[in-house]
């Protein structure tokens, strides 16, 4: 079907608020789905005429997002979101906390970690579904798998 200009990018405006696209071609994707066909230099010029932002979501995806609505979130809000939805435990071990979670949510959840610039967390490695968390002491290590351990929750 084809859509006037406006219509068409409304429909841009409610598919980029409603699930997360990363790029134009995802974007002419949703749009098809919806029955508009458009072309890619449609897409790219409603991209700019929309102002459309392109952030990173919680996991390092890229994501387009209209006007002000990439406001920068809590790192706290981020990391509790991380863990609630792929953390599955958190074991202290000498000064390091292991963190498990769903595979491929690692690298998100030391991001996380990274971006919080926790007092007691001196860096971070993750792998695909196990993230290393170093602190300075077996104490610091404690009290951050405690923490971490409440978000799961």
């Amino acid at each position: 079907m084809a859509l006037g200009k406006p219509e068409r990018q409304r429909l841009i405006a409610s598919v980029v608020s409603r699930r997360r696209v990363g790029s134009q071609q995802e974007l002419a994707e949703a749009l098809a789905r919806a029955g508009c066909e458009v072309t890619q230099a449609t897409i790219s010029r409603d991209i700019r005429e929309l102002r459309l932002e392109k952030t990173i979501d919680a996991l390092g995806r890229p994501r387009y997002v209209l006007p002000g609505r990439s406001r920068k979130s809590d790192p706290r809000e981020t990391l509790n979101g991380v863990l609630r939805q792929f953390g599955v435990r958190a074991t202290a071990a000498q000064n390091i906390v292991v963190v498990q979670s769903e595979l491929g949510s690692a690298p998100a959840i030391g991001r996380a970690l990274d971006q919080l610039e926790h007092a007691k967390i001196v860096g971070t490695l993750a792998g695909d579904d196990t993230c290393l968390v170093i602190t300075r002491s077996v104490r610091d290590a404690q009290a951050v798998a405690r923490e971490l351990g409440s978000a799961l929750s």
